[in-house]
């Protein structure tokens, strides 16, 4: 008997040191690797090691009984009851989360995860959409990293089927409020992949909290696209009652509104007007705040005819209010000013002059008030932009609506009014911007700005007698004001200051000639400016022509003309200059009225247009030469409408007139080619052009949307080493790269590609492929 049970214990001893060893290689193999959150589903798996479970099994089956008979409980649970025990009850494990979870503490419902994921893999279905819902609303971003790793682990296995679309969805938006567009839209992408699709009022709130920042609106823009393709061309069919729920997905015009917005204010607008393109091919209705993106997009992107189309719509419409109208007038301005188009910018600014005018007299301010009234009323009750909702919008974007009434809210609504409020302040930074147009009693009027841009964009192109006409028909639109403060005489002193005085002279006989007065001080200021680089023939025409206007030298310039007869050595010419002083008695001291403005500018006090002007010239940069802008669109149209050689015909003629392509003109080529597919040693080609002119001149500019578009041609028609410089390109520039889209491209076209050991024999060049091809799918997170 003694002997008996001493073999016993010796079994149990023998056991618990299986165990033992046992436990620390599941310890070593069950920890947790961490998946990076921005490049998609692409983390390790977190799996516990099969033949650990198949042996923990058989070591229990077998020990069981002679564990308990021999009364040794407690000594075993010391070393690893609390396992055994959830080992064969997962039910209790999966409790326990859940009750974790209700009282919201999250680091035991992780540690409690952790267990079960170790010995049984996932929970029950509603555990695991319930710690997604828990971490969500925490707005933690440790815990939302978890929470998408689990969502990333799950599809990795298969188990998608453990996720429902409301928690994945309320994740989305919790990641798009933490500012981690990536996963959220990642997500986002996946529920459409498996066909659970998002209602549009949910992902387009997603959307809103992801364009506020750079990568986020990018990815933005990316997915409308993506979304819309699904309906262009009346591609799903309403009737079907089988297709409702995709229906719902349907971009509307608040989730283009947001997309554009964002792209907008991040500079991506060749990828808004993408989406532009897209808008009729869905069937979307414009309303008051896309008319006006619209004009922003066309505006920057050097489409003046397509701004002209908009005109139509815009003075039509019907709800615009006055911010909106001086949006889409400055952006009109804008692309005047930008083509060169002189005389249509003046047109516009005169007309709205004429406009103010009649609108100060009693009635005609009688009606606009009534028409400003309403307007006011109108923004109000919330027609007109949101800048009031700003501080809802940042009160919303820090917290997380519960998730019980998310799920009541059947119709999104919460989400739709939360959505608007981002919108709302995205437009208001639009608004903003606006800087050439102001209103008064509801009638657009030209700000000091637009003065400053034509003046110089006059005085670049030479053209000084269109310049003063211009000057002088707005100061006779505009109030009156004094001959020494007028805009035409600011312009005259801005040009002297810069020693501009060939073109400040022929101001002067401009403004002599149209028989308007001017002050002393211009002429002064122009004489000394002659005196001090001693020419004399000018200074000779200058005084004749200020005898004519019946202006009278004070005391400063008599002396800076003397001074200049010294330097020349022209003592009889000095005299005589001191004598006409003496006999004209002008006294000692005389007006310092130039010098003081001058300095006042240089010490950047307000000295209004003249100061703004100098400001302008010495530092705003030049306007691009106005023929890349009319060449870039002739490129763009045959590029839209696929006519390839017609657009490789314009850029040779292009070129040939001495205009340098820019990254909008490769842009449109690369696109083009991209559209009719099968064209990438064209783009090959290109690429080489654009590099070497990057290298030659400024020029040419790398930019995100023309390095995207270069990768996916590359990607698409599998030149991997050109692929490889691009995205080295991109990631030198610290630019926002869409891995997913890149992945999922490579997984359509190149599954099978680079698999399995590498052909004995190869050429040098099918290495070096191979290679490239290789190094590629390895930045993808495919290997």
């Amino acid at each position: 008997m003694f002997s008996l049970k001493k073999a016993k214990l010796h079994a149990v001893s023998v056991h618990q040191s299986r165990f033992s060893s046992l436990f620390r290689a599941i310890e070593v193999t069950g920890t947790q690797p961490q998946a990076s959150l921005q490049h998609g589903l692409a983390g390790e798996k977190v799996l516990s090691d099969a033949r650990n479970h198949s042996l923990l099994s058989k070591l229990c089956t077998s020990t069981r009984f002679d564990i308990w008979s021999m009364n040794r409980t407690e000594a075993f649970s010391t070393m690893s009851g609390s396992i055994l025990l959830q080992a064969r009850d997962p039910a209790k494990l999966n409790e326990e989360i859940q009750i974790a979870v209700d009282q919201r503490r999250c680091d035991e419902a992780w540690r409690l995860f952790e267990q079960h994921m170790q010995m049984e893999g996932f929970p029950r279905k509603s555990v695991v959409n319930n710690v997604l819902v828990c971490f969500a609303e925490s707005l933690d971003s440790n815990w939302l990293q978890k929470a998408y790793t689990l969502v990333e682990q799950a599809f990795e296995e298969s188990k998608q089927n453990l996720l429902e679309k409301e928690p994945l969805v309320y994740l989305s938006l919790a990641l798009a409020k933490s500012g981690m567009p990536v996963p959220a839209s990642t997500i986002l992408r996946k529920l459409v992949e498996t066909e659970e699709y998002p209602h549009v009022s949910a992902w387009s709130s997603v959307l809103a909290h992801m364009s506020l920042t750079g990568s986020g609106s990018y990815l933005s823009a990316e997915l409308v696209l993506e979304i819309g393709y699904l309906f262009q061309n009346n591609r799903v069919d309403p009737r079907k009652k089988s297709n409702a729920l995709l229906l719902a997905m349907k971009p509307n015009t608040q989730a283009l509104n947001i997309a554009l917005a964002g792209c907008l204010l991040f500079g991506t607008t060749r990828k808004a007007e993408e989406l532009l393109d897209m808008i009729p091919k869905i069937g979307v209705k414009a309303d008051a705040n896309l008319l006006v993106i619209m004009a922003h997009i066309y505006e920057r992107n050097g489409r003046r005819e397509e701004l002209r189309k908009l005109q139509r719509h815009i003075d039509e419409a019907c709800n615009l209010n006055d911010s909106q109208f001086w949006q889409f007038y400055n952006c009109l301005l804008m692309c005047h000013l930008k083509f060169g188009d002189l005389e249509a910018a003046s047109k516009m600014v005169l007309e709205m002059l004429r406009r103010g005018k009649v609108a100060r007299n009693s009635l005609g301010a009688a009606i606009l008030g009534l028409d400003t009234a309403e307007l006011k009323l109108r923004k109000v009750s919330g027609e007109g932009l949101e800048v009031k909702e700003h501080d809802s919008q940042v009160l919303s974007i820090h917290t997380m609506i519960p998730y019980e009434e998310f799920l009541r809210d059947r119709k999104f609504l919460n989400l739709e009014a939360e959505a608007k409020d981002v919108l709302g302040a995205l437009l208001a930074k639009l608004h903003v911007q606006v800087e050439l147009i102001t209103s008064e009693r509801g009638v657009l009027q030209p700000t000091e700005e637009i003065y400053v841009k034509l003046a110089k964009a006059f005085l670049e192109s030479g053209k000084m007698k269109e310049l003063a006409e211009f000057m002088l028909k707005a100061e006779h639109e505009d109030s009156p004001v004094s001959s020494d403060n007028s805009m035409l005489v600011n312009v005259t002193n801005a040009c002297i200051s810069l020693g501009m005085l060939d073109q400040a002279h022929d101001l002067l006989d401009e403004m002599r000639m149209a028989g308007v007065r001017t002050g002393s001080s211009v002429y002064s200021s122009l004489l000394k400016a002659y005196c001090k680089t001693n020419r004399t023939r000018e200074v000779t025409a200058l005084l004749r022509d200020a005898q004519k206007a019946g202006i009278q030298f004070d005391s400063s310039c008599y002396e800076a003309l003397i001074q200049s007869q010294v330097i020349q050595n022209d003592t009889h010419g000095a005299l005589s200059v001191f004598k006409e002083m003496k006999e004209a008695k002008i006294p000692r001291g005389g007006n310092q009225q130039f010098e003081k403005l001058l300095k006042g500018c240089e010490g950047n006090a307000e000295a209004g247009l003249m100061s703004k002007l100098l400001r302008e010239i010495r530092e705003g940069q030049s306007n691009l030469d106005a023929g890349v802008h009319d060449w870039n669109n002739v490129i763009h149209f045959f590029s839209k409408k696929g006519l390839m050689h017609d657009a490789e015909k314009a850029l040779k003629r292009m070129r040939s007139l001495g205009h340098s392509p820019n990254a909008q003109t490769f842009h449109s080529m690369v696109t083009g080619y991209a559209a009719i597919g099968s064209k990438y040693t064209e783009v090959t080609e290109l690429w080489g052009e654009m590099k070497s002119i990057a290298a030659a001149t400024s020029s040419m500019r790398f930019d995100q949307e023309l390095l995207d578009a270069v990768l996916y041609t590359f990607v698409r028609g599998g030149f991997f080493s050109r692929a490889n410089e691009a995205v080295e390109m991109m990631e030198k520039e610290k630019m926002f790269v869409d891995k997913y889209k890149y992945r999922m491209l490579f997984l359509k076209y190149h599954k099978t590609a680079y698999k399995g050991k590498a052909p004995k024999v190869q050429s040098e060049s099918q290495l070096r492929k191979r290679e490239s091809g290789l190094a590629f799918k390895k930045w993808l997170g495919l290997t």
